[in-house]
């Protein structure tokens, strides 16, 4: 057995409020419930960002295998309230910096290297006590690419940003290894 990554499906996007308080969309809510027939018998338990549509899609996917759910804060996405809603060209073109540039605070945003530590001490703080297997964290695209690069010993890159809202990675927790690359959820 080994551990996923998931993150949220696609969400609600409204400018007028707060980026972590974002519910799924009826589409990113039928992609999750479609990732719970595939990982199911593999997971135990699953640990969710704090962020609405992480607690949404752990919802989903908790009801549909039947397992235990804890939340953690640090799981959130990188900060970005510094800036709130950016669109799509301007946050592409900030998200680029931030990965770029990841000792340095791109437009007030949390730095990368921040980022990176904070959800690696939140995922191995959940590794304990012999639950190195069966563990599903779902939480974002952002951290994910943070967390893809400690697993794999690399530098901080975009390249290791998740392919689209709804992707997950499977690792080797023992080994702190990645055992595969981003899938999208089908």
């Amino acid at each position: 057995m080994s551990c996923f990554y998931i993150t949220h499906p696609e969400v609600i996007v409204d400018p007028a409020v707060p980026i972590d308080e974002w519910g799924l969309s009826r589409a990113g809510k039928e992609r999750a419930a479609q990732l719970s027939g595939r990982i199911a018998g593999e997971i135990r338990v699953v640990v969710s960002s704090g962020e609405r549509k992480a607690i949404e899609t752990v919802a989903i996917l908790a009801e549909a295998l039947g397992v235990s759910v804890s939340i953690d804060q640090a799981l959130g996405e990188m900060n970005r309230s510094a800036t709130g809603y950016l669109p799509p060209d301007e946050f592409e073109r900030t998200a680029d910096a931030f990965f770029a540039h990841p000792e340095i605070s791109v437009r007030g945003w949390e730095r990368a290297i921040d980022a990176q530590r904070r959800v690696e001490t939140a995922v191995r703080g959940h590794l304990r006590d012999g639950l190195e297997d069966g563990i599903a964290f779902v939480a974002h695209g952002g951290v994910g690419g943070l967390l893809l690069a400690s697993l794999d010993s690399v530098p901080i890159s975009r390249t290791l940003d998740q392919p689209g809202l709804g992707s997950y990675f499977m690792f080797d927790a023992r080994n702190w290894k990645p055992l595969s690359f981003w899938k999208r959820i089908q």
